[in-house]
């Protein structure tokens, strides 16, 4: 199986609310994705404003000047102002956009009610959903972004990339991974003009998921329960929810502690006592580990044990930074180096990956 070491701290890196903003401009090039069935598009500006002029009149609030001023600012992305408009015809959207936007506000406790209201527009509520959660992601308000993205069709979006983008970030940051693993492949197989900089990070967040352990013991699956409580603290949020994840913390802690007592009074653990993480081995002695003083690692340093397909996230951070100044063969071998090991059906989305990062470094393959 194939296992990386793309931490939660690479993760965040990549993640950022800055990066995420940026990330939200639509890709202009008109390129198609080079594997899949690519059926959604960007809407056409003109496509937009159609559909969401068409319904704003419908409600009997129009207002020409106030319609043009909001669709005019073309320094706004076509996510906003659609949401926008739409929300001249919708009070009550008006005052969640808001209240989502403002650093200051508190942060949005719920959905907004009228985006499960199933009678309202498909095309209205789903773009609506998209600009609350484009603005409560940045928040780090997932729980109620995703749950306005779960009310919308993609079909639907101006953007259905950054409807997908936004959802699998969210599903990630809540540890959903079979959830966010699904969006992530309609992101990266669906959407014919998704932006590179989508790709690059939801190829990441793909990767990074590979590596989550499915038992809950795992220091880092703790790790990751820990960071969403801290984070839910950080909005006071300190009710059941929280407090459910904090009482598995505490379970999961203390059996893993018992895990290691255990392994340590049979004499079986050889790390400081017998305290490896997880119950593991000491690191010269992991089962699949071949790397050791007398078969050194290979010139690129990814490579974190034969056959096992394993990165290091520091050396995968490094080596995207820098890819603008390797030499070619420098390049082929970490592509050859990564996809080794890598089962076919994830080949196609690392190769993404790095055509992603040879478009932006200027490379023509």
């Amino acid at each position: 199986m194939l296992s990386w070491t793309l931490l939660t701290a690479g993760c965040a890196w990549v993640l950022s609310a800055s990066t995420m903003a940026r990330a939200a401009e639509p890709n202009k090039s008109g390129r198609t994705p080079t594997f899949g069935f690519s059926t959604l598009r960007t809407m056409t500006e003109e496509a937009a404003k159609t559909q969401a002029l068409e319904w704003l009149r419908s409600t009997g609030r129009y207002d020409a000047a106030t319609f043009d001023r909001i669709w005019n600012d073309q320094g706004r992305s076509l996510i906003d102002r659609t949401a926008d408009v739409l929300a001249l015809g919708l009070p009550q959207a008006q005052a969640a956009l808001q209240q989502v936007r403002d650093p200051n506000a508190p942060p949005p406790e719920a959905a907004p009610a009228f985006l499960r209201d199933s009678s309202l527009d498909p095309f209205v509520r789903t773009n609506l959903a998209l600009a609350f959660a484009k603005a409560a992601v940045n928040r780090k308000v997932y729980e109620e972004a995703l749950e306005a993205l779960n009310g919308g069709v993609v079909e639907k979006a101006v953007d259905p990339a950054a409807f997908l983008f936004y959802k699998a970030v969210c599903e990630h940051a809540t540890i959903q991974k079979s959830a966010a693993t699904r969006s992530i492949l309609r992101l990266l197989d669906e959407v014919a003009d998704a932006p590179d900089r989508y790709k690059l990070v939801a190829s990441l967040m793909f990767f990074e998921m590979q590596n989550w352990s499915p038992d809950p013991k795992d220091l880092a699956n703790i790790e990751r329960l820990m960071d969403n409580s801290g984070r839910r603290l950080e909005l006071a949020r300190a009710g059941e929810k929280t407090q459910d994840i904090q009482r598995k913390i505490i379970f999961r802690l203390d059996e893993l502690i018992k895990e290691l007592e255990n392994q340590q009074k049979n004499g079986g653990g050889q790390c400081n006592g017998g305290n490896c993480p997880n119950g593991g081995q000491p690191n010269g002695n992991r089962p699949g580990s071949q790397q050791n003083a007398s078969n050194p690692a290979p010139d690129s340093v990814i490579m974190g044990g034969s056959g096992k397909g394993i990165v290091d996230e520091k050396e995968l951070r490094k080596i995207a930074e820098s890819w603008g100044t390797l030499p070619p063969d420098k390049r082929a071998k970490i592509i050859e180096d990564i996809n080794r090991d890598l089962p076919p059906k994830y080949k196609p989305i690392i190769d993404e990956y790095f055509k992603a990062l040879n478009r932006i470094h200027g490379y023509s393959k």
